[in-house]
């Protein structure tokens, strides 16, 4: 066998197959997005927390009703600096599926990122969330334990902590459930990532009556980071590695890593006053027409 020959044929085939995916994830409509950030193999919350962070600890329990594993969070430290984690976390199997709730987060979730909030700020930790669901739990117990306020707290607590916060749509950022934890000085989404206020299925089944025209729903409803970033909705757009963030993993955790440490560099430049008030502004701005 000639080793040296054989380096070289597997060297053009990797380069050949990068040039093809670079080719064809160039040119995906908004549904085909949609697939990718739902992708069973693309890296999860604690897929980053285990690889872009050192020392984790986890933190549990909103101390009020109980503990939602649909919300992973804890402290972790990238170098020298320590940050507070929070995420959603859907399962990566069908059993830690079942045990994160599919990332379908209950009120004692929301209300345990607020708390652990709070907690970042007395301490002086920069806070980075993961964002990753199709959307808050809509279960009848949580409705009776208060989900839509829980939502709404967790939106105003990110509006009032005085510390950073770093958000990153790693997967699915679906409607109030996604923006309790988006709600951040900057929103940063991967690619091949999605943010809407309701799914294509469920915009096609209410708009149309039918399952027929979800791909419609999904161009109309802007949900791809390309239609965010252009609209003013996040900050910036995290590349992907060629394929997806499923098929390069540990190449992709090197690029949100330098992300996170750039964007909070940026931060970190300004005062804590002047980072809330822009923060509640950024957010008061969206909301304006010309």
């Amino acid at each position: 066998i000639n080793t040296e020959e054989s380096i070289k044929k597997i060297n053009i085939y990797n380069l050949e197959k990068k040039n093809l995916f670079e080719k064809i994830y160039s040119n995906l409509n908004a549904w085909q997005k949609v697939q990718i950030a739902r992708h069973p193999e693309r890296p999860h919350c604690i897929d980053y927390i285990n690889s872009v962070f050192d020392n984790f600890i986890p933190l549990a329990g909103d101390k009020k009703f109980g503990e939602d594993k649909a919300i992973v969070s804890g402290m972790g430290n990238i170098g020298e600096q320590s940050f507070m984690i929070i995420g959603n976390e859907k399962g990566s199997t069908m059993e830690t599926r079942i045990k994160h709730n599919f990332g379908m987060a209950k009120p004692e979730g929301y209300r345990k990122a607020q708390r652990l909030m709070y907690l970042a700020e007395k301490f002086a930790l920069p806070i980075i969330t993961f964002v990753d669901t199709a959307g808050a739990f809509p279960g009848k117990e949580a409705e009776e334990r208060g989900q839509s306020e829980s939502i709404a707290s967790s939106i105003s607590a990110c509006l009032k902590v005085k510390t950073p916060i770093i958000s990153i749509i790693i997967g699915e950022g679906g409607s109030g459930g996604a923006i309790a934890l988006a709600t951040a000085d900057k929103v940063l989404m991967l690619e091949h990532s999605i943010y809407s206020v309701i799914s294509p299925e469920g915009c096609s089944s209410i708009l149309w009556r039918s399952s027929d025209f979800i791909q419609q729903a999904a161009d109309s409803l802007k949900l791809t980071a390309s239609d965010c970033l252009r609209l003013g909705i996040i900050n910036e757009v995290i590349k992907e590695v060629p394929g997806g963030a499923h098929r390069f993993i540990k190449e992709q955790f090197k690029i949100v890593n330098d992300s996170i440490q750039k964007n909070l560099k940026e931060l970190s430049n300004i005062s804590l006053d002047r980072l809330v008030i822009n923060r509640n502004d950024k957010y008061l701005n969206i909301t304006k027409t010309n």
